[in-house]
């Protein structure tokens, strides 16, 4: 990695890659099954039959007490809002924005929204009624604030047993604080930095964030949502996941024509790599929308940002995890999305294992305490998707590429083919260029998947196919072209592949007129 920072260094202002959105969700765990909430509603001398009629004077408190704390914070009553599809973000920005709040609690909404509950219901072979899991929809509290020291955030409460909470946080919106704190400036739209006077510094609060105590952080907020926890649930705690993360490398150029070369390049390489379904063009403004300029602002960022601008995204998912990059103003972002975890193995110990123990190879948690290990993993995809991308600036020649790999291997006695890059091998080659194995890894399945409606695979068995790709994947791995990972069935481009596939996919998509002026 850093073929833009080497071609495009001299109008990068600088880089800065850290957490942006991350979402955690807390749950109750002695109440989160049936059982667990009936044994709680014993210790309350509650009834099963009378499970309704408890939860519903539980939420009135809730929601009473959230009326309350909106009245003596904010002078304004909870807002209801009729339709859980409107962005109740957006809200929160406008009422900051009339009110002129800038640290805070900034307004509570509610809305009535899906959520898991109970139900009593008489149960035959128990000879009296229980309780059941049952989908249901129940009144939803949302607390916007701008805290002092992690700034824009919310709160999402569920007012009706088992009482799931979800706190909303952003690594931009920290930094923004932590940069305050000690008077640094800078320019920011939304969530982007146009412009940080000390890049070392912004990456160096970046980086301590992953050091910070998550599980006293989010517990400190509860109370302003819950404050009647330990009323209603004694002597239980909620249990915190990362539900949803986002890590994100952004290149901060020193304007935003400065950049338009390479998104182009950047267009062409989904175009060319068959991905162009990918591609979503937008348009936005860098400012806001009174076209006021940011109180901090320099005046040549600023006057730089008062015009419309062209937006490119292009975003691969594999799974319920993604990597995107896009354009916004002057900056450049990569970004990866972490929704399943599971899908990626680190070494660490098991729940309730000895930690004198070795570690194992097991799949990366949901729960806070994988936190850091999750962030390397998605700093190692996102890095990896960026040297992908950044192959649309190679100048190495294909003649080059392929005078490396056409010709036969002989290792421990035994002769390797070369590859036929524009003959036998080539759609195997072309759907190893696919970005969205950036996301996760070559495995496969995966190219079976992608490899089965193609002459390639034409009359094999499911059988013969995998065994067809195992015998591929062997010999490309001798050639250098893919590496496998440690201990796992899954690999994934070296320098070398990643520079091969985008040089044949960039060959196939050009016309043969510029194919000789190029050999001229």
């Amino acid at each position: 990695m850093g073929t833009i920072i080497n071609k495009f260094g001299q109008v990068v202002n600088g880089v800065i890659k850290g957490f942006d959105r991350i979402v955690f969700k807390g749950m109750v765990r002695p109440i989160m099954f049936a059982a667990g909430m009936q044994s709680h509603l014993m210790s309350q001398n509650v009834l099963n039959k009378d499970f309704k009629t408890y939860a519903m004077s539980k939420s009135k408190a809730i929601v009473d007490y959230a009326e309350e704390t909106s009245k003596n914070h904010t002078g304004k009553s909870t807002i209801y809002i009729p339709s859980s599809n409107e962005r109740k973000e957006a809200l929160a920005h406008k009422q900051q924005k009339e009110a002129g709040i800038k640290d805070g609690l900034i307004g509570v909404w509610s809305c009535v929204e899906s959520c898991l509950t109970y139900r009593s219901s008489f149960n035959p072979g128990a000879t009296y009624p229980m309780l059941r899991h049952e989908q249901s929809r129940c009144k939803h509290l949302y607390f916007y604030l701008d805290d002092p020291t992690y700034g824009f955030m919310s709160i999402r409460l569920q007012t009706w047993a088992p009482y799931e909470i979800q706190i909303a946080l952003n690594g931009r919106e920290w930094l923004r604080r932590s940069l305050d704190l000690v008077g640094c400036t800078y320019v920011l739209h939304g969530n982007k930095f146009l412009h940080i006077d000390d890049y070392e510094l912004a990456q160096k609060f970046l980086d301590k964030q992953l050091e910070a105590d998550f599980e006293k952080i989010l517990n400190g907020f509860v109370p302003m949502a819950f404050p009647l926890m330990q009323e209603i649930l004694p002597n239980m705690s909620y249990y915190w996941t990362l539900w949803q993360s986002e890590l994100a490398t952004d290149y901060i150029f020193d304007k935003p024509e400065s950049l338009n070369p390479l998104m182009g390049n950047l267009m062409r390489y989904a175009l060319i790599s068959g991905t162009g379904d990918r591609i979503l063009k937008y348009f936005g403004s860098p400012i806001d929308a009174k076209g006021q300029p940011h109180p901090k602002s320099n005046p040549e960022i600023l006057s730089r940002a008062k015009f419309w601008y062209d937006g490119l995204r292009v975003k691969h998912w594999n799974g319920k995890n993604s990597v995107k990059f896009y354009n916004e103003h002057n900056v450049l972002r990569f970004e990866m999305t972490m929704n399943d975890p599971s899908k990626y193995k680190i070494y660490r110990h098991a729940e309730n294992q000895d930690k004198s123990e070795p570690k194992k190879l097991m799949p990366i948690r949901k729960g806070i305490a994988d936190i850091t290990a999750r962030a390397k993993v998605s700093k190692g995809i996102t890095d990896r998707f960026i040297e992908q991308m950044e192959t649309v600036e190679e100048t190495t020649s294909l003649e080059t590429l392929l005078s490396e790999v056409s010709s036969p291997l002989f290792k421990d006695g035994k002769r390797i083919r070369g590859l036929d890059v524009f003959g036998k091998d080539l759609q195997f080659i072309k759907a190893l260029s696919d970005p969205a194995f950036g996301v996760s890894a070559i495995t496969n399945k995966e190219l079976q998947n992608k490899l089965a409606d193609t002459d390639w695979a034409k009359g094999k068995t499911s059988k013969q196919l995998s065994g067809k790709i195992s015998r591929h994947l062997f010999m490309l791995r001798k050639h250098g072209l893919i590496r496998k990972l440690p201990n796992q069935r899954k690999y994934e481009l070296t320098d070398k592949g990643r520079k091969l596939t985008t040089a044949v996919n960039a060959t196939l998509a050009s016309p043969v007129e510029s194919l000789l002026k190029l050999a001229s």
